[in-house]
């Protein structure tokens, strides 16, 4: 009698998930939602903001990490592909709902945005999400939106090529620290309370810094 062996299929246990669950949607809409009524309430604050500036307008720029964060905090926490994305672009559209100041153009802004921080994370294949991942996220982030800014939308048109290009240089050093830094230290410290026990993210208190 001869016994046939099925060959057992071969698994990689350390391979991330890529597929979106519905506690990956739920709470990245949460997410999502709750950082859009921060940038409804940070526009307000923003414009009694602006006599701070006045000395060196470009200067504005070290401020603006606070619409970046959610692309960089998104990503860190859901780990999905598009996680990044998702997050700054919904919130940037619950932004517009509640009344931006800068209309509809948000969303673009929100694309953009995202964009930059999907990119890092995307080119360590979302496998990696340690402190320099994060920082690095977070400064494309703001590079890809100082640019928007500055070039695309053109909001500063008074600039000087030199005045924008410090702009730019300014929003991705507001990216590494608000957007990157910032909500690395948020996503360790959310696990540490168990809060994302039904996410990839739930040890990442427990994780190597770099």
């Amino acid at each position: 009698m001869v016994s046939v062996q099925t060959a057992s299929p071969v698994t990689t246990p350390h391979q991330p998930r890529r597929s979106w669950r519905v506690v990956d949607i739920v709470v990245a809409a949460v997410i999502a939602v709750a950082c859009g009524v921060i940038f409804w309430a940070w526009n307000l604050a923003y414009a009694g903001l602006s006599p701070a500036f006045a000395a060196f307008p470009p200067s504005s720029a070290l401020v603006a990490g606070m619409w970046l964060f959610p692309a960089v905090l998104g990503g860190l926490i859901i780990r999905r592909p598009g996680a990044a994305l998702f997050t700054e672009l919904v919130a940037a559209t619950v932004s517009a709902l509640l009344g931006s100041q800068f209309g509809l153009t948000v969303l673009a802004s929100g694309l953009v945005q995202g964009l930059g921080a999907e990119l890092v994370l995307l080119a360590f294949l979302y496998r990696r999400f340690t402190l320099p991942v994060a920082l690095l996220a977070g400064v494309l982030t703001g590079i890809f939106g100082g640019i928007n800014d500055a070039f695309i939308f053109n909001w500063f048109p008074e600039y000087t090529l030199e005045w924008k290009l410090i702009y730019v240089g300014l929003v991705g050093v507001s990216g590494l620290v608000i957007a990157g830094l910032l909500s690395w230290l948020a996503t360790r410290g959310l696990a540490a309370t168990g809060a994302l026990s039904a996410l990839p993210s739930r040890r990442a208190h427990q994780e190597p810094v770099v």
